[in-house]
């Protein structure tokens, strides 16, 4: 089996390394790495390069998420072709091959993998991947939901339905509601394990929701999100993320990030519901080009598969 991987990256050089060094441990051998970078100016492709990445290049003033992976998926050869962010990284050698495996199934268009938080990741954060991407596997998910950030599709129906490049972000979603409605079957596939890095300012976390409340509003008109329904999610999740934190004896450490991350999430969420669609320059590089520091980490989750051992 072999396939393509494109990688979205916009100065990502402290992480990418870490990825493409986890693509050469992976069981798939023969893989395809396409760098779409959006204007980075560190050494984010050159070290792309080193890996024997081919590099693709939209301009920033141009860049959505799905006008990015239109321009890697259509630089791919290979009919299987994988998705990730640059600040994400294999936790184990059959990651690749785990995420194809489903395809075997004509009617499959697209699988997508567990995300989890690093050991420096906020807990609200880790309660979100938690939530969002469950340890045991969906081999035919009635439902749209999915991310790019650990995906792969079948090329051949990315050329039939191509990603929305107008959208603001849930460019996945959109997608896989649109090729699910044509007939074809979504995997959620557990064992595909990843680590998702983030380490995004309030500022960030709030602009990371508006955009996806602004993209789901344009995919699901009739969806609303009041105040009420604001204070109502900011306080449940706030309450439920203090209650485990302090089951798992990490309350002090993480009480205030919680309190902020949840506040921020659902106020971007709140605010993204009444944003203008009519969006400027200035608007984009809030969204696609924030200012942030990064940090990097490791956690893995017990499996018979041996983890990947990375170089710090």
């Amino acid at each position: 089996m072999n396939c393509s991987l494109v990688v979205r990256a916009y100065n990502e050089e402290e992480h990418i390394g870490r990825l493409l060094e986890g693509i050469r441990h992976q069981t798939v051998l023969e893989v395809e790495v396409i760098l779409v970078d959006s204007g980075s100016s560190d050494a984010t492709v050159s070290i792309a390069g080193h890996y024997g990445a081919r590099i693709v290049r939209i301009r920033p003033e141009e860049f959505t998420f799905g006008r990015s992976l239109n321009l890697g998926l259509a630089a791919a050869t290979r009919d299987l072709v994988a998705i990730t962010s640059a600040h994400v990284y294999p936790v184990y050698p059959d990651w690749l091959g785990r995420l194809l495996d489903p395809f075997t199934d004509p009617r499959v268009a697209l699988t997508y993998g567990k995300q989890r938080g690093a050991e420096t990741s906020r807990f609200a954060e880790k309660q979100v991947f938690a939530h969002w991407y469950p340890d045991r596997s969906n081999f035919d998910q009635r439902h749209p939901f999915c991310n790019n950030a650990n995906a792969a599709i079948r090329l051949s129906v990315w050329k039939k339905q191509p990603y929305d490049g107008t959208l603001t972000g849930l460019e996945d979603l959109a997608w896989a509601k649109a090729v699910q409605a044509d007939g074809h079957k979504i995997v959620y596939v557990a064992e595909a394990e990843v680590i998702h890095l983030h380490d995004e300012t309030p500022r960030g976390v709030a602009n990371r929701f508006r955009r996806e409340a602004m993209a789901f509003k344009r995919i699901y008109p009739e969806a609303h999100f009041s105040l009420y329904d604001f204070f109502r999610m900011t306080s449940a999740n706030i309450s439920s993320d203090l209650h485990f934190s302090l089951r798992e004896r990490a309350f002090w450490r993480s009480a205030s990030s919680i309190l902020w991350f949840r506040i921020m999430q659902f106020w971007g969420t709140y605010q993204g519901y009444r944003q203008s669609l009519e969006w400027s320059w200035q608007l984009r590089q809030t969204f696609y080009y924030p200012h942030r520091s990064t940090k990097t980490a490791e956690k893995t989750v017990s499996r018979d598969v041996e983890p990947i051992r990375y170089n710090e």
